[in-house]
């Protein structure tokens, strides 16, 4: 049987620590806990289960305060956990089940994160792979009988174990800040963080956010650096910035060059919420059924569904042709069983 270290960095999760302590504390061989600065109870409920409890002051970068608590453990595999995580009884054998079968050879377990579109997460899945358990220490192996040369990719495990995500609040605005804040201070977004920036933006963002990211979003654009799934990305953030702030000029510059390319569902809603906006239904309804079922979403799934079809109905109704919006309707409620 493996041993495994549980490594969190935590702040002010007294409501939720315990829920997630209760359900794996007795499935690992040690805790480790990183407070960034909690204000309430949450190290005191800490220490009743580790007293591997200590302070990281926070640097606004959120892989120094991991790689400093993955530094602390001592067991052979890290079990990385937030504190809005649960385990079920089902998840819990499984994880005992896991860790008494585990192969050494395996360096990365990932485990599947379930109900996140219930809380607009930047993921456009309720239910996908994360990797969750990390062997601490690596083994390097020497492959191929000539040309030999060592393995560079890690050995992964697609377990069936199911982590339950249960956050008291949407931290959205948060990240929308630290990402801000990050290019503010000069750092280029790479890709994987940049679309994940326009992500949480398309799902969750408001006016003032869409304001604060065009001029990020404006620079990617023109960044001959990134490729054509970041150009299309950043167009479409910059395009409802523009449209929020009533920018024509810079609303069709931006939508120009994603439909000038492959197109999106994101700007064709855009688009038809443009046209509705100056009250032409059928010119908005011709955008938004370009969006569900002309092209496919890149960021944001309910572009191509339920916001556009939505829109559709609005179009109809307003074009008063009852049946037609009913038709959309009853296409919304199929999609949503």
């Amino acid at each position: 049987m493996v041993t495994i270290s549980l490594c969190m960095i935590v702040k002010n999760e007294e409501k939720i620590l315990k829920r997630c302590l209760d359900s794996v504390a007795d499935l690992v061989d040690e805790i480790v806990i990183a407070d960034t600065g909690s204000t309430d109870a949450t190290k005191e409920i800490a220490r009743r289960y580790t007293e591997h409890v200590y302070d990281f002051p926070w640097t606004d970068d959120f892989s120094a305060a991991r790689n400093d608590v993955f530094s602390r453990a001592t067991q052979e595999y890290i079990y990385s956990a937030d504190a809005d995580e649960v385990l079920s009884p089902e998840n819990r054998d499984r994880f005992r089940l896991l860790k008494e079968t585990l192969l050494p050879e395996v360096e990365i377990v990932q485990m599947k994160y379930a109900n996140q579109l219930q809380f607009n997460t930047v993921y456009n899945y309720d239910e996908e792979y994360r990797p969750k358990l990390f062997k601490r220490k690596r083994d390097f192996v020497w492959e191929a009988p000539i040309h030999e040369t060592v393995r560079l990719e890690p050995v992964i495990y697609d377990s069936d174990i199911v982590i339950i995500h249960l956050p008291e609040e949407c931290h959205a605005k948060r990240d929308l800040a630290n990402f801000h804040r990050h290019w503010e201070a000069g750092y280029r977004l790479p890709k994987r963080l940049l679309g994940l920036y326009a992500r949480e933006l398309m799902l969750t963002g408001d006016q003032e956010d869409f304001l604060e990211a065009a001029g990020t979003f404006m620079e990617a654009a023109a960044d001959n650096g990134r490729d054509g799934e970041e150009m299309a990305q950043s167009c479409c953030v910059v395009a409802k910035a523009a449209r929020l702030a009533k920018d024509t000029v810079n609303f069709f510059k931006y939508t120009s060059k994603v439909i000038a390319e492959e197109g999106c569902s994101e700007i064709c809603c855009e688009l038809g919420h443009f046209y509705e906006e100056m009250q032409d239904w059928e010119e908005a309804a011709i955008w938004y059924y370009n969006a569900v079922y002309e092209t496919q979403p890149i960021l944001a799934l309910k572009s191509g569904g339920r916001e556009s079809l939505e829109g559709l109905i609005r179009c109809y109704e307003a074009l008063e042709c009852p049946e037609q919006a009913d038709a959309y309707r009853e296409e919304l409620r199929k999609r949503e069983l």
